[in-house]
Parts: C-alpha cells; sequence; structure tokens
C-alpha cells in the first residue's frame, strides 16, 4: 500500500474499528431484545431443536446478547465479549442452525443460510477480538493512554 494510503487507513481505522463493532453489537442486541418480547415463539423453536432446559437457556442467551451487543457498542471489554460472543454464536449454529438434520416445518436451505451467516459473524468477532483498533470511541478508548499520577 502507497504511503498516501496508508495515511487515509490509519485516519479511518478509528471510525471503522468503531462502526464494525459497533455493527456487531447491534446483531446481537436487536435478537436479544426481540428473544425477550418473543419469548414463547423461542423457546418453542429451540425445543424444536432439542434443546434442553430451554427455559434457563434462552434466559441465559438473552442476557448474553443485550448484554454482550450492549459492551461491544459502548466498547466495553471488547475482546473477552468478542470471544464470549463468538464462542455462543458457534454453540448456537451447532445446536439450532444444525441444517444436517431435517425437522418438520424448518427450511434446511434456511437452516444452511443461517450457519454460513454465523461463520462469518463469528469470523468478524474474532478479528475484532484481534484487531488494534478495538476500543476505537469506546469506554476503554483512552485508559491505556491515561498516564499514572
Amino acid at each position: 500500500m502507497n504511503s498516501g494510503m496508508q495515511a487515509i487507513a490509519s485516519v479511518l481505522a478509528p471510525a471503522l474499528g468503531f462502526c464494525g463493532r459497533a455493527l456487531l453489537g447491534l446483531y446481537f442486541l436487536l435478537p436479544g431484545i426481540s428473544k425477550i418480547v418473543g419469548f414463547d415463539a423461542t423457546s418453542a423453536y429451540m425445543a424444536t431443536h432439542g434443546v434442553p432446559l430451554v427455559g434457563i437457556a434462552l434466559v441465559i442467551t438473552i442476557v448474553l446478547q443485550v448484554g454482550g451487543g450492549t459492551a461491544l457498542i459502548i466498547g466495553w471489554q471488547t475482546r473477552p465479549t468478542a470471544l464470549m460472543l463468538a464462542a455462543m454464536t458457534l454453540l448456537i449454529n451447532l445446536v439450532m442452525h444444525d441444517f444436517w438434520n431435517v425437522y418438520e416445518g424448518l427450511s434446511q436451505a434456511h437452516e444452511t443460510q443461517n450457519f454460513v451467516k454465523n461463520l462469518a459473524i463469528m469470523a468478524g468477532l474474532l478479528a475484532l477480538a484481534a484487531g488494534p483498533a478495538t476500543a476505537a470511541f469506546g469506554l476503554q478508548s483512552n485508559a491505556s493512554k491515561r498516564q499514572p499520577e
């Protein structure tokens, strides 16, 4: 990359990091809220997939999605939150979007699409956890820059 492009990229990096982090946060926050509103329907969907202790599993999922999504948006504990959400997404993929199983009333093609989409979301979360601009415009963005008094 030439020096002009590097200069532009370095100026844009914090804003791009923030936008990516916020969009990933929204991806978890909004479905977490919708699971609260549609608790019964989500419980039934989980039961169809054979999830044990559906009520407890759903409450844990809601807490992780709403809390984790909010944490990403505000830039608090970004790396551990991104890793936690990546692990949760992998688990959800294996249990809820198991396209290799056929369920009555569920589309195998739709589950395949969700599985692949979630792999991309996981990739974004892992990149966010590894990237240097994870804290841009977040609660902890200046914490590492402060000098001890």
